[in-house]
């Protein structure tokens, strides 16, 4: 019974967060993204390490580290009904966080070339 309970957990946790969405989201420049989180409603997502975002970020970023073992349990933290927007360093990490978030039911848009692209504020 409980490996059953166990098998029936793990497949509700694949099904609720596939990691393979075929994309599914938009990646665009700098410029295009700078407009896109000029809008209230989006919730700005930093994919970086703790030491990269600490070093310096996009005002209003959280910090969700794609590479933390917790980081599909803190994406579906946030708010479905309102878009995402995430960025890493050079474009990789957001790419394949912006997949994960697809599966995981999330309208998303991504910084194609990483913050090193970013032409706006950086905030310490």
């Amino acid at each position: 019974m409980r490996k059953m309970l166990y098998v029936l957990f793990a497949a509700t946790i694949l099904v609720s967060c596939s990691a393979n969405s075929n994309k599914g989201y938009e990646s665009v420049d700098a410029d295009s993204f700078a407009k896109f989180i000029a809008n209230e409603q989006v919730q700005l997502i930093d994919s970086r390490t703790p030491e990269e975002f600490n070093s310096g970020h996009i005002p209003g970023a959280v910090n969700i580290n794609i590479d933390d073992e917790n980081f599909r349990a803190k994406v579906n933290e946030l708010d479905k009904s309102r878009p995402i927007a995430v960025y890493c360093r050079g474009g990789r990490r957001s790419k394949e966080a912006a997949d994960i978030m697809v599966g995981c039911g999330y309208d998303v848009t991504e910084l194609s070339e990483g913050i090193i692209s970013w032409k706006g504020e950086i905030e310490q």
